[in-house]
């Protein structure tokens, strides 16, 4: 907002020629754009939003709809199946029409309406499994378009950094809704409806965040500017407000540290070959085997919960202590991610994933089996799931950037809801810990398996 920090003379010219002469420093601290704080901002009251509703979801749809546990499962499965079947579709239509900001808005959009659905008097379930396929239809189009909207707006080096700060921002408010929930409870008990109007209501911030704070087309990848500031520094692109600045006059050339606006439509057999790449190949098979091996945290927090004696009042805080460790790694596991090579940290959070299984079967028990699962399954996440954008980001040009990673998700979606199902299967007809071991066996195969696919990428 402001250009300086001090009031003052400007500088004389010969004082600025030799300002102008001396190195530039890259800043201290992280660099990102102002378009990846606003879509982090973004995500983070829209998490707000989604958490305040999954919090209460279950209690509601039982004491108040009278659900049965099979009506339960059948709604938290739509959660992972319809997400998977429109994020490709979200990202060939975004890279199409080069319009990421539209595309994104429109999939938070759909997202706002299914919290307005569950204030519908009456509700059935009918009224609620609406909602939550609109929901998931939402966050199915929106990922992929607002992934590529942050690596189009950091540096090819600091990608892990970009994708590492809004994930940061999006499990904070991940974590803010159910406190928020609690709190709307705690002041009006059973008031299930006020919390879905709040919950709309931050939904609503959100959407109006990207809307009037985000340009519809994607900025330039920036350039660091000289300078540095401690925390995370702000890379100010060339126009006011993230906007491109006025063309230069003719004869004058260009600065050479600001990159030429990436051409973001592509024809679509372009686009086609650019995704069908042998590095996004990789990536795409390493992503998918590793996801196969992957079972849902419900499982996890269900086998600590027997395993170490936690009581149904505590158990809503085990995943609370998992975005705890997810909000403090994200951020330095992205600079690590871009300082020795994303697929390494790639394949270490599965590493930690591993450990989260081993623990589970290990004699350990008490607080040291409890933090060491968290632990484990927060470092899990924080090196996987902005490092896995940031990593397929790298492998495809502007233009076909969507859908590569739309592909690559959707792959990872499926997978892992064949790997839930899967697991639930093995724990009902062989018990718990032939289904645990099982599952780390084969992590530790997909876990080879996606080092020989992505060695070449090290």
């Amino acid at each position: 907002m402001y250009s300086t920090l001090r009031d003052g003379p400007p500088p004389r010219p010969s004082e600025a020629a030799s300002d102008q002469s001396r190195p530039a420093r890259r800043p201290a601290g992280l660099a990102v754009a102002p378009v990846v704080l606003m879509l982090g901002l973004t995500s983070m009251l829209t998490d707000l939003s989604t958490e305040m509703v999954t919090a209460v979801l279950p209690l509601y749809l039982v004491l108040s709809l009278g659900f049965s546990p099979l009506q339960v499962g059948v709604v938290n499965g739509l959660y992972q199946g319809v997400t998977a079947l429109v994020r490709l579709a979200g990202g060939v239509a975004s890279d199409r029409f080069g319009r990421h900001r539209d595309v994104a808005a429109a999939g938070y959009a759909l997202s706002v309406l299914s919290r307005f659905a569950l204030l519908v008097p009456g509700g059935s379930a009918a009224v609620v499994s609406g909602s939550i396929v609109t929901d998931r239809v939402g966050k199915g189009i929106r990922t992929a378009p607002r992934d590529a909207l942050l690596s189009l707006a950091a540096t090819e080096n600091g990608l892990g950094v970009a994708f590492g700060v809004h994930r940061a921002m999006d499990t904070f408010g991940a974590m803010l809704g159910p406190v928020a929930a609690f709190a709307v409870l705690s002041t009006v008990p059973g008031s299930y409806r006020l919390v879905f109007a709040v919950s709309a209501c931050a939904g609503v911030v959100g959407l109006a965040v990207l809307v009037f704070f985000v340009d519809r087309r994607p900025a330039p990848e920036p350039a660091a500017r000289p300078g540095s500031a401690a925390g995370i520094t702000i890379i100010k692109p060339s126009g006011a407000a993230g906007r491109p600045g006025p063309s230069a006059p003719a004869g004058t050339a260009a600065p050479a540290d600001t990159p030429a606006q990436p051409t973001m439509k592509m024809s679509l057999r372009d686009m086609m070959l650019a995704v069908t790449d042998r590095r996004l190949r990789r990536i795409l098979v390493a992503g998918c085997v590793l996801a196969l091996a992957t079972i849902g945290d419900a499982f996890i927090y269900l086998r600590m919960q027997r395993t170490l004696e936690i009581t149904p009042t505590m158990f809503p805080l085990l995943a609370a202590g998992t975005s705890g460790m997810y909000l403090l790694t994200s951020v330095p596991l992205g600079r690590l991610a871009d300082r020795i090579g994303r697929a390494r940290v790639f394949l270490g959070g599965f590493g930690a994933l591993l450990g989260v299984y081993v623990t589970l079967l290990s004699p350990l028990r008490g607080m040291t089996a409890l933090l060491c699962c968290l632990g484990f399954l927060g470092l899990y996440y924080a090196a996987t799931d902005g490092v896995l954008s940031a990593l397929t980001s790298a492998a495809l040009p502007a233009g076909a950037r969507t859908t590569g990673l739309a592909l690559v998700q959707t792959g990872v979606s499926l997978g892992q809801l064949a790997a839930s199902a899967a697991f639930g299967a093995l724990w009902t007809v062989a018990g718990v810990e032939t289904a645990l071991t099982a599952a780390a066996v084969l992590l530790a195969v997909a876990l080879a398996i996606a080092w020989s696919a992505l060695r070449r990428t090290m």
